[in-house]
């Protein structure tokens, strides 16, 4: 069973009352008393990347990766190296937007970016890897995306996130996953009944077969299960402590209880 996180977008409406730094820090607790052995942030919320590490370690967290900040451009690689030492990671993580992927020569030129960023990366001893959204996973001339996108970019590692994998129903997420298991070191998991626009549930009641996505990665090359709902049809907390109680009950992940 692998370790459960939170990516901590997830949770960012709690954290907005005037962008204080007392808001994040609650909501950093609150995810450690659920039992959550670990966070993915996106941003740190006026804390610096070495106060935020203090603190994490001092609620029992780890830090599985971060989404802040995002690797796009080689000339930021020393901020990279930075963030990454400060954090204790070894990975650093891009991701790109819908006219990335819209076309054959658009992924060819975010191959080529990407190439170059993972170059820089391995200069300083760090993994580079993608996470998705649902239209990697869309068909381009008759192929999905990301197989087109993997002839350019052949070396790439994925966190890949089940739920958009399945494009809003177009594909089946336990096959999109076993098709890229061999260089998914992160799994994202939601649920949610496939329709786009329609807000996420908490895990285990909406129609990912998540027992299903869990077993379809490859124990060797993936590290963390991170439950991520960009919204929810429910309230956010009640959505994020019952995902993580649905993963530990059913003996999918493994938490602080």
């Amino acid at each position: 069973m692998y370790p459960i996180a939170v990516q901590l977008y997830s949770l960012r409406s709690l954290m907005q009352k005037g962008y204080e730094k007392q808001d994040f820090l609650q909501v950093l607790k609150w995810v450690a008393e659920i039992g959550y052995k670990g966070v993915e942030p996106a941003g740190f919320w006026g804390y610096t990347p070495r106060e935020f590490k203090i603190i994490t370690d001092d609620l029992g967290l780890e830090i599985c990766s971060s989404h802040s900040p995002w690797f796009r451009d080689p000339k930021d690689v020393q901020s990279i190296f930075d963030t990454a030492n400060e954090l204790g990671l070894k990975t650093a993580c891009c991701g790109f937007g819908p006219d990335d992927f819209k076309d054959v020569d658009s992924i060819k030129r975010t191959a080529e970016k990407v190439n170059a960023l993972q170059e820089a990366a391995a200069k300083g001893g760090l993994t580079l890897f993608q996470h998705n959204h649902a239209y990697e996973f869309s068909m381009i001339d008759g192929r999905l995306a990301y197989d087109i996108y993997l002839e350019h970019c052949p070396n790439i590692k994925f966190e890949i996130d089940a739920y958009w994998s399945a494009n809003h129903g177009a594909n089946d997420p336990v096959a999109m996953t076993r098709k890229f298991r061999d260089r998914c070191i992160l799994l994202h998991m939601k649920d949610g009944i496939f329709i786009e626009g329609i807000n996420m549930l908490p895990l285990g009641t909406g129609k990912m077969d998540i027992p299903g996505v869990i077993a379809a990665t490859d124990p060797a090359v993936n590290k963390w299960i991170i439950v991520e709902l960009d919204n929810c049809a429910l309230d956010m907390m009640v959505g994020i402590k019952s995902s993580y109680r649905y993963l530990v009950e059913n003996k999918l992940g493994i938490g602080n209880q």
